[in-house]
């Protein structure tokens, strides 16, 4: 290995829905210059290019991303670039090389500079087999691209660990609602757009049945059970590492939708299944997460009511 002495933090996909606020959450802790964001596209407008050090970087260009090792002194990278579960559908061979081959080159310079890592897994890794009720440990047998390469990932990161001993953490991510940034194109996007819509214009057409339930969490868990994975000892996490099950809150789009209309009067929404319905079938209606509660003392703080109150809240504040 060509260890490096950098003690800065890397994040690829730092544009998107969940990179937006862990830069923040980040740079809020270790500070502004201790965080380098990353992304594929130019947005010179956006918070995370304006608040800080900001490169333009493809994971998939793996000379690039060595060179932006090196320069910036990185020694923790949170990956976060990847096609979600719509696009990649639409774009399956690009699916294959972002989200497999950029962990690859996100891999490849870890192994190389002795870079701790952190790639997301996701709840798409579960298939029509897997029970209603998760387990932490099932066959995994995804019937979408995203979710094949999620599970590809997994085993990916898995061998690094084993074979070269990287320090490489993940978690599979559940449904992630936010107000703080747009959705990114997956399956549970409806649990975010309803926000919008509803104050906006008072209406929703919801792409998936009413009575479609899916294991959900308010961003602020996700970006603090992704920062407390990170800090936890090597030595309390088990075979799970690169994909812990973490759960927050599963509800059916008719049960947010009734939440929704308790806040906002006169609100309607029409359910509209379109293809998505097929994604959201094949994925379980909760998650187990006792090993990340036993291994590194997870828990989820937000509740049906609390999300709500503040997507509603911080959409109402923003719009100001």
């Amino acid at each position: 290995m060509e260890a490096t002495t950098g003690n800065r933090i890397l994040v690829t996909g730092a544009l998107g829905q969940i990179g937006t606020e862990l830069v923040e959450a980040l740079r809020a802790r270790f500070g502004i210059d201790a965080v380098v964001a990353s992304d594929v596209r130019d947005m010179p407008d956006h918070p995370v290019v304006i608040g800080g050090h900001y490169r333009h970087l493809s994971v998939i260009d793996a000379d690039a991303f060595d060179a932006v090792i090196v320069e910036e002194g990185i020694g923790l990278v949170y990956h976060l670039a990847a096609l979600l579960s719509v696009s990649a559908e639409k774009f399956p061979e690009l699916a294959e090389r972002v989200n497999v081959g950029g962990l690859i080159t996100v891999l490849e310079a870890a192994r190389k500079h002795s870079l701790r890592v952190y790639t997301p897994s996701s709840i798409a890794v579960f298939g029509p087999d897997s029970p209603n009720h998760a387990p932490q440990v099932t066959p995994l047998n995804p019937t979408t691209v995203y979710g094949r390469t999620k599970v590809t990932g997994e085993r990916l990161a898995r061998n690094y660990w084993n074979q070269y001993g990287i320090d490489v953490r993940g978690i599979r991510y559940p449904g992630l609602i936010s107000y703080k940034a747009p959705a990114g194109g997956g399956t549970t996007d409806y649990a975010v757009d309803i926000f919008h819509e509803a104050l906006a214009n008072g209406h929703y057409d919801c792409f998936v049945r009413a009575d479609t339930r899916l294991p959900m969490m308010y961003m602020d868990d996700a970006i603090r059970a992704t920062i407390s994975l990170m800090d936890a000892p090597a030595e309390s996490l088990g075979e799970s590492r690169v994909g812990y099950n973490i759960a927050g809150i599963s509800f059916t789009a008719a049960e947010l939708a009734d939440a929704v209309a308790a806040r906002v009067p006169d609100f309607t929404c029409d359910f509209k299944p379109d293809v998505r319905q097929e994604y959201a079938d094949s994925w379980p209606d909760s998650i187990d997460d006792e090993l990340a509660r036993q291994d590194w003392g997870w828990r989820a703080e937000y509740d049906l009511d609390a999300l709500c109150d503040a997507m509603i809240a911080g959409l109402q504040l923003s719009s100001i």
